[in-house]
């Protein structure tokens, strides 16, 4: 005989025993994939990080130990996904291992009502990653590069090489030498200027050996303009003092630096401001794309795990956790090889983005809506 389905309203004694299970599940599971991750970057980095400067002195410890904690943020936005999995495996394992699950289907509700927190909980935690990128973006990014220079190139003064800027009218910029931050606390500076300017359809170049940036303005140092006609042959020469018609800022620089260097690490503003400079780029559109949808990959891979595990409840909990590990490998491997070929231009940026989300978010439908009741 079919039981009849019982309505449980929300915020009830089952919500609140499932989701304590989940919160204590993704705290354990949080714990262990983020030091498991900060242990694989130090046995990997940390012999050439302590190798010996010039001078003989040795990197200081609470340098590493800062950069370490800066690292954090950028570690759960690698796996902040696949935690939501391997702590919603964690709580239906321990919920089948007690025979739980047996319990609530005999008082007629459904499976999917009893994971109704942990798919409440994959929501939030989707908008909490989309914030942290934001959050980690504004300020905490050039204090982790800062410190990361100082490990790798064992100086104590940033120097980016070669930095192009773009304008949103065709402008370009070449920093050879960029020092967001010198040594001598002053101004960010350029060594070695080159900025070809588009106006009224005809073009600028302006060179400098050096430029600082003081009150909101580039200003330079024997700097001259020159005015190019066709041929790129010079019309006219003559001196300018500071870099005027172009949007250009320290941040801007850094956030050149940073899309060339590690794309992946840049926040969602900061794609944008891109995009508005090169709309037809396709790195900067995936990239786009995909800082919308990584964060919803913890949803669509809770659709998927969460039946498969109810699947396989008869087996060993090692067998159905291995069994989700195995899932996240494969979305991350389709979600790689995909959004590499975004970046590279090779596909859509669109369906570059959306597609893994797309096809794992349907299957998971479909086998959540086939769970037991």
């Amino acid at each position: 005989m079919k039981l009849p389905r019982r309505r449980l309203p929300l915020a009830s004694r089952l919500d609140r025993y499932v989701m304590g299970h989940f919160v204590w599940s993704y705290l354990a599971a949080l714990g262990l994939m983020m030091g498991l991750f900060v242990v694989i970057d130090l046995a990997t980095n940390v012999d050439g990080w302590l190798e010996p400067w010039e001078d003989g002195h040795t990197v200081p410890v609470r340098v590493l130990a800062r950069y370490c904690g800066l690292n954090l943020p950028y570690i759960f936005l690698q796996i902040g996904p696949f935690v939501t999995l391997v702590a919603a495996m964690f709580t239906v394992n321990r919920l089948l291992r007690k025979n739980e699950v047996v319990a609530v289907l005999s008082a007629g509700i459904s499976a999917q009502r009893m994971m109704l927190p942990v798919y409440a909980a994959g929501v939030l935690l989707a908008v909490a990653l989309f914030g942290l990128r934001e959050a980690v973006g504004h300020g905490l990014a050039d204090q982790r590069d800062a410190l990361r220079d100082v490990l790798e190139a064992k100086r104590t003064e940033r120097v980016y090489e070669n930095v192009v800027v773009r304008d949103t009218s065709g402008s370009i910029v070449l920093l050879e030498r960029f020092v967001p931050a010198p040594a001598d606390g002053g101004p960010p500076t350029v060594l070695g200027l080159t900025v070809r300017l588009r106006r009224d359809g005809r073009y600028l170049r302006v060179e400098a050996p050096r430029a600082t940036w003081r009150e909101g303005r580039l200003v330079l140092e024997g700097g001259r303009r020159t005015l190019l006609e066709e041929g790129e042959q010079a019309a006219a020469v003559e001196p300018l003092e500071a870099l005027e018609g172009f949007e250009f800022t320290p941040e801007l620089a850094l956030t050149y630096q940073r899309a060339h260097s590690r794309p992946l690490e840049l926040s969602f503003s900061e794609v944008q401001e891109l995009m508005r400079r090169e709309p037809d780029h396709p790195a900067w559109t995936t990239l786009w794309h995909y800082h919308l949808t990584f964060p919803l990959a913890g949803l669509v891979l809770l659709l998927v795990g969460i039946p498969v595990m109810f699947t396989y409840e008869r087996g060993h909990g090692a067998d159905r956790v291995a069994l989700g590990g195995l899932l996240c490998v494969f979305y991350f491997g389709v979600d790689f090889v995909l959004r590499s070929l975004g970046l590279a231009g090779g596909l859509d940026p669109v369906l570059a983005s959306w597609l893994p989300v797309l096809l794992f978010g349907s299957l998971g439908v479909v086998l959540t809506d086939a769970l037991r009741t």
